[in-house]
């Protein structure tokens, strides 16, 4: 009998003193950076909107063939239109950074036009979104935050031209690679669902993270994969040099607290500028498909 007392005792020491080490694992493990950079009400909110080109500019790789742009003035898209900025309007926003030069005088200027009557709003994103959010809630600034990449400064240098033109002869986004290919399989389908769907579906579509993982993923395939650096070091000067400075610009918005900051760019813009603002201690994003949760 006594050999079974110590036994149970020695048995429930045992569990005893293992509970009280696994608590104090559990106490002891290391903090989250969350800890020390919490979400909170001192930084502004930001919400990336990507787009497509409503004016077709046909700047990008991918040209959309003429009996499948949609046109943005019909009745229809206008309707679409108004859905769709009734839907952003629920971020409420404060500020908004479009895809323009610092200098975004002249949008201003058509902007007091278009609303004497002396102009009509253009193809664009920036006056069928932009301009009717700024009116809503009575803003009277629109950022202007793009740039020019670094290769562009690298060109201007001299001795800089000879040196891009070894690193960019061969990227022009023609590659026959197999997933280059799919891609542009995939861009065609894009276009297909611009025609089938309303614009309020298509933006919700392509502002998943998904869809926007997956168009980044063009840039590491085909032209990418120019001998050992080429392609890296091409990509590098001419996207993620851009979009690095774009993101520069819009810090130097000074947005307070109180600020709810809209950025309406290109749909290739929102990768990189998705990761800056999520990585970034200053700012909390606000996704797109949540604000389908608002009230």
């Amino acid at each position: 009998m006594t050999y079974f007392k110590v036994s149970i005792t020695t048995i429930l020491f045992s569990l005893f003193f293992m509970a009280s080490l696994f608590s104090n694992a559990q106490t002891n493990e290391p903090k989250l950076p969350s800890h020390f950079f919490p979400k909170s009400a001192d930084k502004p909110e930001v919400l990336l909107v990507g787009t497509f080109h409503f004016g077709y500019p046909g700047q990008d790789a991918h040209k959309t063939a003429e009996d499948k742009k949609i046109d943005i003035l019909s009745d229809e898209k206008q309707k679409e239109i108004e859905e769709l900025v009734e839907y952003i309007a629920r971020f409420k926003p404060t500020k908004i950074a479009v895809e323009a030069g610092k200098n975004t005088g002249y949008l201003m200027h058509r902007k007091a036009e278009v609303e004497a009557g002396n102009e009509k709003p253009k193809r664009q994103e920036i006056d069928q979104l932009a301009f009717r959010l700024m009116n809503q809630f009575g803003l009277d600034t629109l950022y202007g935050t793009d740039a020019r990449g670094m290769i562009s400064d690298i060109a201007e240098l001299e001795g800089g031209e000879p040196y891009l033109e070894n690193i960019m002869a061969e990227y022009d986004w023609k590659s026959d690679s197999p997933l280059s290919k799919a891609y542009t399989e995939y861009y065609e389908y894009i276009d297909d669902v611009k025609l089938e769907f309303s614009l309020l579906e298509v933006f919700k579509y392509m502002n998943t993270n998904e869809f926007i993982n997956y168009m980044h993923g063009a840039y590491t395939v085909g032209d990418f994969k120019l001998d050992d650096y080429k392609g890296a070091d091409a990509l590098a000067m001419l996207w993620y040099s851009r979009n690095i400075r774009i993101f520069r610009n819009i810090q130097q918005i000074n947005a307070t607290a109180d600020d709810r900051v809209l950025v309406l760019y290109g749909a290739g813009h929102i990768p990189i500028l998705k990761q800056l603002f999520e990585c970034s201690p200053e700012f909390d994003v606000v996704e797109f498909g949540d604000l389908s949760l608002e009230n």
